[in-house]
């Protein structure tokens, strides 16, 4: 079996991503509630919240302790990204919405790869048998294919000004 210290470091940095994600999800489900996109963010925003405790649970289960200075920098982030993705910085709210959208779709791309790179190593590591990752890789590429047809819907709006 191989060491987890490599484990250990690359599912701290996802969960840190996880927190991340899973904030701004929540900030743009309330954000745009009373949307088209609304219902849409709603389910999305807790399904993400869902991947990072099924993250959290398969840390625990391999005996990983989270990282606290990862956890307080992935926050201090997503404090720092609402800056950036504040209509005065972005140009407007539609390019805002946007640019929302588009930092979810890469964060659901990460954690469609982190579920990936578990299966592969999954060999090294037998607990990751535990989990279900091929049910979260498929979820998480279902949430990246609805999301995106959204984010198409924003973008028109959004580059056609």
């Amino acid at each position: 079996m191989a060491s987890v210290e490599g484990l250990e470091i690359y599912l701290n940095d996802h969960l840190a991503g996880a927190i991340t994600g899973t904030e701004l999800a929540g900030k743009i489900k309330t954000e745009y509630s009373d949307t088209s996109f609304g219902p849409f963010l709603a389910e999305l925003a807790g399904d993400i919240d869902q991947d990072k405790t099924s993250l959290e649970e398969l840390m625990e289960r391999l005996g990983i302790a989270q990282s606290p200075t990862k956890l307080a920098t992935s926050w201090i982030a997503e404090k720092a990204s609402r800056l950036k993705l504040s209509e005065t910085m972005s140009g407007g709210r539609e390019m805002k919405r946007l640019m929302e959208f588009e930092m979810l779709s890469l964060g659901i791309e990460g954690k469609a790869s982190l579920w990936r790179a578990l299966i592969a190593a999954s060999d090294s590591h037998p607990a990751l048998a535990t989990t279900d990752l091929a049910r979260l890789e498929k979820r998480a590429e279902s949430q990246r294919a609805g999301l995106e047809e959204h984010r198409i819907q924003v973008a028109k709006v959004a580059l056609s000004r």
